[in-house]
């Protein structure tokens, strides 16, 4: 009961003193000795001058490794902040890269930020609209000091002009035979679109702390009783004073709350101890008919000890985090720590149970694993190109080898264990690369173990990631559950290696419009030629083969799918393909217009538990 009432006190005394002397919590900070100064409603992120009572919701600020003060808006749009004017409430901010026009500009949007543009009341000498459209020119005789010229998009052969919606009249002095619109901006000032000054200004209206600031006191906020949130100036910490009514009714407000969170707590420790100690149960259970295989058993001192601490972080998944480790001066290993909190132990029994297993040159090898307690890590060979989605936009990379060997990888899964192995998230993410871009499967938290003669699998729910998942999983009005789910995947994988090749933007009008699988359909079927997602034109006919294989691999019903074996041999030696029957016959859509760009299927969606 003393400890109780000790910390309901604490918890009055801590409202109090934030009350009456923020000013002695809350310290003006700086990233850097040029940066702009950092206080109430800004705050720095994790640091403990600055803890969250300092700032306002949507004003956390923070600094990057060369000192720079950064701003992450809405959609991951990162910017500098070149200066902050707290008496205007004005932020100037800049892009890291000198070019706002070229991606941040688009993605933009302040609608579920606290800052707005400013007044645009001083640009509109200039223009009559509220937004610009940027124009590729290649005519190079064109004018080069135009005031309406890009230049941090332009180069000497092309052009890029970026004219306001309503000036007609710059519109027809460019030369419209030799350019291409390529995409819309919102209204912001010249400077930033234009690049050359990089600035953006944006404002703050709420809270309003401008009058604090004219009069050289500080701000902070306090909420009403109906809970409105009003800016407060003050200057000594002392000189603010509470009633006895609010110091009552805070006291009786902590005093409930701590009991409640006492309560709280302890159930919810009691309940995780006793749910932890059941799946520790199993993982020992399981481990211990485990030991006659290959991996090792790591103790946790020893995967601190191999990650120096877990010194160097090289990925973040949905079930735990990565860091490069080192077994000897030769041998790198890649160590994967499991949250605690996630699942009940099924992703790790599945890892140590499925790649423990099996070895093979397109399955990543698992090294070892470490179940000390609560704590659970698995230790894979280290491949220091990381995964596919990294380079699938690369012209460095061979498509047709990458290709053939995730096939393999699967077909072996398929028919080369004494069990079969079926995947179900086979996805770019999901393969990694060697130093020589040999491809490697991994990730085998949703595999599910059968018999090689058990042609349909039980599930209770789906699994996979969004984009990749088979249309059986969802309805079995489409097939029974197979290892046809994973000849889906892979097919919707070559796909997407066949469009990343070129980066083609989706404009707003046609992003509705456009279904990227199908999209490569028509353009087989048309005969024309794929070399308009290929750079160079030596691949052209490889992207050709590709692209049929993973039309055969999507289709729809499970039965009209080749398996992984007849996969590998389209790809390795099949030069005059057919095409297979279109997967879309049943779509009302027509025939994309070749001039439209494809929309790429790599978006990566939340991936969806199994539960049985």
């Amino acid at each position: 009961m003393a400890i109780l009432c000790s910390f309901f006190l604490f918890m009055v005394f801590t409202m109090m003193d934030q009350h009456v002397g923020r000013e002695n919590v809350c310290k003006e900070l700086r990233c850097g000795g040029n940066g702009p100064a950092i206080r109430f409603p800004f705050r720095l992120l994790n640091h403990t001058r600055q803890p969250d009572i300092c700032s306002f919701p949507g004003f956390t600020l923070s600094c990057t490794d060369s000192k720079q003060t950064q701003l992450e808006l809405p959609i991951s749009v990162k910017l500098f902040v070149k200066n902050i004017n707290y008496t205007t409430q004005v932020i100037q901010l800049y892009d890291p890269n000198h070019c706002f026009p070229r991606d941040q500009l688009r993605r933009l949007n302040l609608s579920s930020s606290p800052f707005q543009h400013p007044n645009f009341q001083s640009f509109k000498s200039y223009s009559r609209g509220n937004g610009y459209a940027l124009f590729n020119c290649s005519q190079t005789d064109h004018e080069r000091n135009d005031h309406r010229r890009v230049s941090c998009l332009s180069n000497p052969t092309h052009q890029v002009y970026a004219l306001n919606f309503g000036d007609r009249q710059s519109l027809m002095e460019l030369p419209i035979s030799s350019c291409t619109k390529m995409y819309n901006i919102p209204h912001v000032n010249e400077g930033a679109l234009r690049g050359d000054a990089n600035i953006l200004d944006v404002n703050w209206s709420t809270p309003d702390c401008r009058g604090c600031e004219r009069e050289g006191k500080n701000c902070t906020m306090f909420k009403t009783i109906t809970g409105e949130a009003i800016a407060d100036c003050f200057v000594d910490p002392e000189g603010r004073t509470s009633t006895k009514l609010v110091i009552l009714v805070a006291i009786i407000g902590c005093f409930l709350l701590g009991m409640a969170v006492f309560f709280a707590i302890n159930y919810r420790v009691y309940r995780y101890d006793e749910v932890e100690r059941e799946n520790q149960a199993k993982i020992e259970m399981f481990l211990d008919d485990y030991r006659n295989l290959k991996p090792t058993r790591y103790a946790y001192s020893d995967i601190r000890r191999i990650t120096n601490e877990f010194a160097d972080k090289i990925g973040q998944g949905a079930y735990g985090t990565v860091f490069k480790g080192k077994l000897s001066n030769e041998i790198y290993v890649a160590v994967k720590i499991l949250n605690i909190s996630q699942g009940n132990g099924e992703e790790f029994l599945n890892e140590v149970g499925t790649m423990g297993t099996i070895h093979h040159v397109n399955v990543v090898r698992l090294v070892g694993f470490c179940a000390d307690g609560f704590r659970r890590a698995l230790v894979y060979e280290f491949l220091s190109n990381n995964s596919l989605d990294k380079f699938i936009s690369s012209a460095d990379v061979k498509l047709q080898e990458i290709a053939i060997g995730i096939a393999k990888g699967i077909e072996y899964l398929h028919q080369g264990c004494d069990q079969q192995i079926l995947h179900f998230d086979i996805k770019p993410h999901n393969i990694l690369l060697d130093q020589n871009f040999n491809p490697k499967i991994s990730n085998f938290g949703l595999a599910k173990l059968c018999s090689k003669d058990q042609s349909v699998v039980s599930m209770t729910t789906a699994r996979g990631t969004m984009g990749y998942i088979a249309s059986e999983v969802f309805s079995r009005n489409f097939g029974n559950v197979t290892y046809k789910v994973d000849v889906y995947s892979f097919g919707m994988l070559l796909l997407e290696m066949v469009g990343g090749r070129k980066n083609i933007e989706v404009t707003t009008e046609n992003i509705s419009q456009v279904y990227f699988p199908e999209w490569i359909y028509n353009f087989l079927e048309q005969k024309e030629d794929l070399r308009v997602f290929i750079e160079d034109d030596g691949d052209a006919q490889i992207a050709k083969k590709l692209a049929i294989v993973g039309l055969c691999c999507i289709q729809w019903h499970p039965m009209n799918r080749p398996s992984m074996k007849v996969a590998v041999q389209m790809l390795e030696g099949w030069d005059n393909l057919t095409m297979p029957p279109n997967p879309f016959a049943s779509t009302n859509t027509t025939r994309t217009n070749a001039r439209i760009p494809a929309m790429n299927v790599s978006q990566e969606l939340e991936v969806i538990p199994k539960s049985e």
